[in-house]
């Protein structure tokens, strides 16, 4: 029996178009829907439609006074800031964005599929809920948690790989112990966030836990992360539902940043997240950052291979044989275990 995998994609997407020279440009959409469909002749691709997300339901995660800054947007050329472009049709894509974002949880949580994939633009991580930033209007991840909590989902895990710190995402959930937010980032880097000392307030405190690494980490240091950290916590919380913030930007080849993941890497971190959990727990996939186009072609294929095994041997536990990324990993170990039994 055929795999089953829930696509979200809209031709709005690709209307989201840069003014000038721009690395978050249409072109890593047609990248990331070759990646999928070289899936298809073992994997039953279900469609899932987008659709504009409503006010109520970017509400549980943005202000009102930003929803409606942005909705101000449409029909023009602007930027909200040097990063972040907004071109005639951003509003309606980004509206859509979040909405398809919506439409993958609910696709998931009725079972339609176990796994899901939402083909997103413009990306989400960095949109804080009073603002955009960093190449992100609206933060398609942070709306479909809040939206599977408003469907009943008690415990919700987003895992961020970006190699940038999904910024906006933690302050969304920050004091909300019913979504977890984990993230590996380089760091120091763009934004200025995600240090192990950030773990959440009040209620939240230990629900957010960054494992920021310093450039240079691959394979092996991300898969110790995995196998020490994150697989770990995934199956102490329990997750009703995963959401990934996939960005491939820590891909070797990738020209924003200095990780040195492979393609092949990130399959075998899917399939250790895979390996820790219920194989009835649902987890969806959420397009972020990733910029040279061949290395997020093969690093999504590869993650939704990962993702679609059956059954994942559980794996060893890895450890950083570099000095300096097996402290930082220590760290962040040292910093979780004040909340979790890692």
């Amino acid at each position: 029996m055929q795999p089953s995998l829930a696509v979200v994609d809209d031709a709005s997407f690709d209307e989201h178009r840069p003014p000038a020279q721009h690395p978050e440009r249409p072109e890593r959409l047609a990248a990331a829907r070759r990646a999928v469909q070289a899936l298809s002749a073992d994997v039953e691709l279900v469609s899932v439609p987008a659709r504009a997300a409503t006010d109520d339901e970017l509400a549980r995660v943005h202000t009102l006074a930003y929803i409606e800054q942005l909705g101000r947007t449409a029909g023009k050329w602007s930027y909200f800031d040097e990063d972040t472009y907004v071109a005639p049709e951003s509003a309606v894509a980004a509206r859509r964005a979040a909405g398809g974002g919506v439409e993958l949880v609910d696709a998931l949580l009725t079972g339609r599929a176990k796994r899901g994939v939402a083909l997103l633009r413009p990306p989400g991580h960095h949109a804080r809920p009073s603002g955009a930033m960093g190449f992100c209007l609206l933060n398609n991840v942070a709306v479909a948690a809040a939206h599977a909590r408003a469907c009943g989902a008690r415990r919700v895990l987003i895992l961020d790989f970006d190699v940038h710190h999904g910024n906006g995402t933690q302050e969304a959930f920050y004091a909300d112990p019913s979504v977890a937010f984990v993230s590996l980032h380089q760091f120091p880097f763009y934004p200025g966030t995600g240090s192990v000392k950030e773990s959440g307030t009040a209620e939240g405190r230990g629900f957010t836990v960054n494992v920021p690494l310093s450039a240079g980490a691959g394979d092996e240091v991300y898969a110790a992360a995995f196998s020490r950290l994150v697989a770990p916590l995934a199956s102490e919380y329990a997750p009703e539902l995963v959401l990934l913030s996939a960005g491939f930007d820590a891909h070797r080849a990738d020209p924003l940043a200095e990780m040195r993941l492979s393609a092949e890497g990130y399959g075998a971190l899917m399939q250790t997240l895979v390996a820790a959990l219920p194989p009835e727990t649902p987890i969806g996939m959420v397009l972020e950052g990733g910029y040279d186009l061949e290395a997020l072609e093969q690093s999504l294929r590869a993650a939704l291979s990962g993702l679609l095994v059956a059954h994942p041997a559980s794996p060893s536990i890895s450890s950083a044989s570099d000095s300096t990324h097996a402290v930082e990993l220590d760290h962040a170990l040292a910093s979780a275990r004040a909340f979790w039994h890692l």
